[in-house]
C-alpha cells in the first residue's frame, strides 16, 4: 500500500458536484464541445497611478509578452499588448493589428495612447476601468496542461515573473480566476495533509499517555492506525481516485476514529487482568468480548460514511468509499494486531493500571450514576427544552454556498477577488447560449438587436461585467469600418449592415473574428458574462427573478432554444444538489443503523431507547447552526452522518454491557444500570476525550469548510457522550423492564461463563503425577472419621 500510495496525485479539476444525468450539467457539456471551457481564465489586477508612467508601462509590456511565451499559456489581453480591428479595403475583411507599434518615451505620448486604448470600446470594457484607472491582465490557460502534473510549473512560472515585476515597480498584483482558486487550494490542500496528521498524531498519542500511563500504550496502536493510514493513501491510487479537498481529510480522520478502538480493547484489557492477573487469558478474553461489538461499531461508523455514495456526486462517492472501507479495515487490524503485540509484552504493571482507579473519573461516574437513578426528571425536563431551543433554531437554518467558501475570509485569495468584484464586476464565468436554430440565423439585424437589448439589461446589473458576444463583435467591426471612429461602436444600420456582412463574410474563408462567439453556421451564438461570487441565494434569485422574465420577455414571439450556463452556475447547483442529497444520505444511514440495532437486539423498545441518545446531539447541533447563522452547505450537512455513524459505537458498547449484567444479576435494570455505567462509561469518557480533540485539530485549517466540519463533529461527538452517559441510563431505567428470553442470544449478546474453548485447556502429563506418600499415618480410627 506504501508503494501505491507514491502515486496519489492532487486533483487541480473544479469538482463536478452535478451528476451526469442533469440537464444542466449535460447543457454545460454541450457548451463546452461547441465553444470551449470557460473556467480557464486567469486574471492579474492593477490598480495604481504609478502604473501609468512610460518606464512602468513598459515593464507591463515586457511582463506580458514575458507570461505570453510560458509554455500552457494560450492567450493574453492587456492594455500593454492590446490589438486592434482593422478595416482591410484591399481585400474586403477585417484583420487584428497590434495597437502598440513603439513604445511611449514620453509622458504625453502615453496617455495619447491610453486615450486611443480607451477607444477600442470591445475589449477596453473588458481591460480598464474608466473611471478608478484600474486594468487587468486577462489570461488564456491551456486546459490540458493546467489539468497535468505541468500545472505547478506553469502556476509557478507566472507568479514568479508576477513578483519580479512587483519588485521592479512597487506596483502590487492581484491575482484571481477559477484557475488561480483551483491551484491555491490544492497547494494549502498539499500542506494541510500533513500538517493535520501530525498533530491528530501528537493530540492522540498525548491522551493516551495521559490515560494509561504507558509507553506501549501509545506506541503501538498509533503503529496500528498509522498502517491504515497508508492503506487509506494506497487505496486512493487502486481506484484510480485523486487527492481532493475532502480525501485529503481521511488519514486525519483515520487516526481520530481509529484509536477508541485501542482505548476500548486496552480499557478492557487492563480490567480483565486486575480482575485476575493472567495476561494470556486477559487477551483472550478482550478478543472474544469486544471483538463482535468493535466489528458492530467499527461497522455503524463506516455507514455514515458509505451512505455518501448514494449522492451520485463523484466528490462525495470517492470520500464515501475510501473513508468507509478504510474505517473497516481498521477494525481488522486492531482486533489482529493489537492482542498479538501486547501478547508479547511485559505484563501491565501498577503503574499502567493506575487509571482504572484514576479519582476524577471515578468521581464523574459516581455522579452520573446518582443522577440517572434520582434525578431522572431533572435530565428529561433540561432534555426536552434544550430540544425545543434546538428545534427553533434549526427553523432559522438557511443553504448559501459560494465558489469560494472554503478559503480564508481574509486571505489574500479573497481580499484579490474582491478586488475584481469591485472594480470589473466579477471574474466567475457565466455563458448564456442562444440558438435561432436556422443558418446565419445570429448575424440577422433583428436576432442582433434583441440580443443587444438583452445585453444591455445585464450589463445595467451591478454583479455582473459588460457582456461579452457577436453583437459587441458587430460592433466592433462597424467602429473598424468606420477607421477606428469610437462613435460608431454601435449595432450596423439598414445603411451600413450589407456592407459590414460582406466584410465579414469575405473573412469568413480565413480566421473568422465571430469564431470564438458562434458555432460553424452562425445558428448558435454565446454571450460571456463575469459575475461577482454572490452566493447561491442570490444567485438563484438573480437568475430565476430578474435574467430570465427579462429574457422571455424580449425574446417572445422568437422560436429560440436560450439557456444559461457555465462553471458558475452549475457549481451554485451542484452545492444545493449536495446538500439536498446530504439530508438522503442521513435518512439512508438512520434507516441502516436501525436495522441493525434491530438485528443486534431483536427489540422494537430498544431499537427506540438507542436510536434517540444519537439524534438529540443531531439536533441540538442543527440548532446552534440555526443561531449561529452557519449556513447549510456540502461541509456542514456532512457532518451529520459523520457524526451519527460515530455517536452510535457508544450506545452499541453501553447496551451490550448492560444486556451481559442483566443476564449477570438476575434482570436487576437499576443494578445492571449501575455496573455497566462504571465499566463501559470511563472507556466511554476515554474515547469521547480523544474524539473531540481529534475532530477539534480541523479548526487550525485554512479552509472554512475544514473548519466547520472540525468544529462542527467535535461539538455533536462531545453533546453525544453526555446524552449516551445521561439519556440513555435513564431510558433503560423508565422503560426497560429488564425481562429477557434466557434461550434467546442476539448477536450482541457476550458471552462470559459459558464460553468455552477446548484448546484452552493444559494437557496433562500422568507420567508426573507420583502417589504422596504420608508423613504422619493416619490411624484407622481417624481414617474412618475422615
Amino acid at each position: 500500500m506504501g508503494y501505491r500510495a507514491r502515486n496519489v496525485e492532487l486533483d487541480y479539476d473544479l469538482a463536478k458536484l452535478v451528476p451526469e444525468t442533469d440537464e444542466d450539467y449535460k447543457t454545460l457539456q454541450n457548451f463546452e464541445k461547441e465553444f470551449g471551457v470557460d473556467d480557464n481564465i486567469l486574471a492579474i489586477g492593477i490598480k495604481d497611478s504609478a502604473l501609468y508612467t512610460p518606464q512602468n508601462f513598459a515593464r507591463l509590456q515586457y511582463f506580458a509578452e514575458a507570461v505570453k511565451d510560458i509554455k500552457g499559456v494560450n492567450n493574453l489581453l492587456s492594455i500593454a499588448n492590446l490589438q486592434k480591428l482593422q478595416k482591410n479595403s484591399q481585400e474586403r475583411k477585417f484583420e487584428m493589428q497590434p495597437l502598440i507599434t513603439n513604445l511611449p518615451e514620453d509622458q504625453e505620448t502615453l496617455d495619447s495612447l491610453l486615450q486611443e486604448i480607451k477607444d477600442q470600446k470591445f475589449f477596453s470594457s473588458q481591460l480598464l476601468n474608466s473611471e478608478n484607472g484600474a486594468t487587468a491582465v486577462i489570461i488564456t490557460l491551456d486546459e490540458e496542461i493546467f489539468n497535468s502534473p505541468d500545472r505547478l510549473r506553469l502556476m509557478s512560472d507566472i507568479t514568479q515573473l508576477g513578483d519580479a515585476f512587483e519588485e521592479k515597480t512597487g506596483i502590487e498584483l492581484h491575482y484571481a480566476g477559477l484557475p488561480f482558486v483551483r491551484s491555491t487550494m490544492m497547494t494549502k490542500v498539499r500542506q494541510e495533509i500533513i500538517q493535520l496528521l501530525i498533530l491528530s498524531v501528537i493530540v492522540t498519542a498525548l491522551i493516551l499517555l495521559a490515560f494509561f500511563r504507558s509507553w506501549d500504550a501509545v506506541l503501538f496502536p498509533l503503529l496500528v492506525i498509522f498502517s491504515v493510514v497508508i492503506w487509506s493513501v494506497g487505496t486512493l491510487d487502486l481506484l484510480g481516485y485523486k487527492v481532493t479537498i475532502l480525501t485529503s481529510l481521511i488519514p486525519t480522520i483515520i487516526v481520530v476514529i481509529g484509536i477508541p478502538n485501542s482505548i476500548y480493547l486496552l480499557n478492557k484489557y487492563h480490567q480483565e487482568f486486575e480482575e485476575h492477573g493472567n495476561k494470556i487469558k486477559a487477551i483472550s478474553t478482550i478478543t472474544r468480548k469486544i471483538g463482535i461489538v468493535t466489528l458492530i461499531t467499527n461497522f455503524t461508523t463506516a455507514v455514515g460514511f458509505l451512505v455518501l455514495t448514494f449522492t451520485e456526486i463523484k466528490l462525495l462517492e470517492e470520500f464515501g468509499i475510501v473513508a468507509g472501507v478504510n474505517i473497516f479495515a481498521t477494525f481488522i487490524v486492531s482486533i489482529i494486531l493489537i492482542p498479538a503485540v501486547f501478547s508479547y509484552l511485559p505484563e501491565p504493571g501498577r503503574k499502567q493500571l493506575k487509571h482504572m482507579n484514576f479519582k476524577m473519573t471515578d468521581f464523574v461516574l459516581t455522579w452520573l450514576n446518582k443522577t440517572v437513578h434520582y434525578n431522572r426528571s431533572v435530565i428529561y425536563i433540561a432534555t426536552i427544552v434544550i430540544v425545543s431551543l434546538a428545534i427553533v433554531g434549526g427553523f432559522k437554518l438557511n443553504s448559501i454556498s459560494h465558489m469560494v467558501d472554503d478559503l480564508p475570509k481574509d486571505g489574500k485569495t479573497i481580499t484579490d477577488l474582491r478586488f475584481f468584484e469591485d472594480n470589473f464586476s466579477g471574474i466567475m464565468p457565466l455563458e448564456i447560449v442562444i440558438d435561432t436554430k436556422k443558418k446565419r440565423g445570429i448575424i440577422q439585424r433583428t436576432t442582433l438587436r434583441k440580443v443587444n437589448e438583452f445585453e444591455e439589461f445585464l450589463d445595467s446589473i451591478p454583479a455582473i461585467s459588460q457582456p461579452i458576444s457577436v453583437v459587441s463583435m458587430v460592433k466592433a467591426t462597424r467602429q473598424a469600418y468606420y477607421n477606428g471612429n469610437p462613435s460608431f461602436y454601435a449595432l450596423p444600420n439598414s445603411r451600413d449592415y450589407n456592407f459590414i456582412m460582406r466584410y465579414l463574410q469575405q473573412d469568413e474563408e480565413n480566421v473568422s473574428v465571430l469564431e470564438s462567439f458562434t458555432n460553424e453556421d452562425l445558428s448558435s451564438m454565446r454571450v460571456s458574462l463575469k459575475i461577482a461570487d454572490i452566493g447561491s441565494d442570490k444567485m438563484n434569485t438573480l437568475i430565476e427573478n430578474s435574467i430570465k422574465p427579462r429574457m422571455n420577455e424580449i425574446f417572445e414571439g422568437e422560436d429560440f432554444d436560450i439557456s444559461i450556463t457555465g462553471t458558475t452556475p452549475i457549481f451554485i447547483k451542484g452545492n444545493e444538489y449536495l446538500v439536498e442529497n446530504l439530508r438522503l444520505s442521513l435518512l439512508i444511514a438512520f434507516l441502516i443503523i436501525a436495522l441493525v440495532m434491530g438485528i443486534l437486539f431483536q427489540n422494537i423498545r430498544m431499537i427506540i431507547i438507542s436510536i434517540i441518545p444519537n439524534v438529540i446531539p443531531l439536533v441540538i447541533t442543527g440548532g446552534l447552526m440555526g443561531y449561529l447563522g452557519v449556513p447549510l452547505k456540502p461541509s456542514t450537512v456532512l457532518v451529520f452522518s459523520i457524526a451519527f455513524g460515530i455517536s452510535v459505537d457508544d450506545t452499541i458498547h453501553f447496551l451490550a454491557k448492560y444486556r451481559q449484567e442483566l443476564f449477570a444479576n438476575n434482570f436487576f435494570v437499576p443494578l445492571a444500570v449501575t455496573k455497566t455505567l462504571k465499566e463501559t462509561g470511563k472507556s466511554m469518557i476515554y474515547t469521547s476525550i480523544v474524539l473531540f480533540a481529534g475532530f477539534i485539530i480541523f479548526v487550525t485549517s485554512s479552509f472554512g469548510g475544514t473548519v466547520a466540519l472540525g468544529a462542527l463533529t467535535s461539538t455533536t461527538l462531545l453533546v453525544a457522550m453526555f446524552t449516551n452517559l445521561l439519556v440513555l441510563p435513564s431510558l433503560l431505567l423508565t422503560f426497560d423492564d429488564g425481562k429477557r428470553n434466557k434461550l434467546s442470544h442476539p448477536l450482541i449478546e457476550q458471552y462470559d461463563e459459558d464460553f468455552y474453548l477446548e484448546e484452552e485447556d493444559e494437557e496433562i502429563n500422568l507420567s508426573r503425577i507420583k502417589k504422596a506418600e504420608p508423613k504422619v499415618p493416619f490411624k484407622p480410627e481417624e481414617q474412618k472419621k475422615s
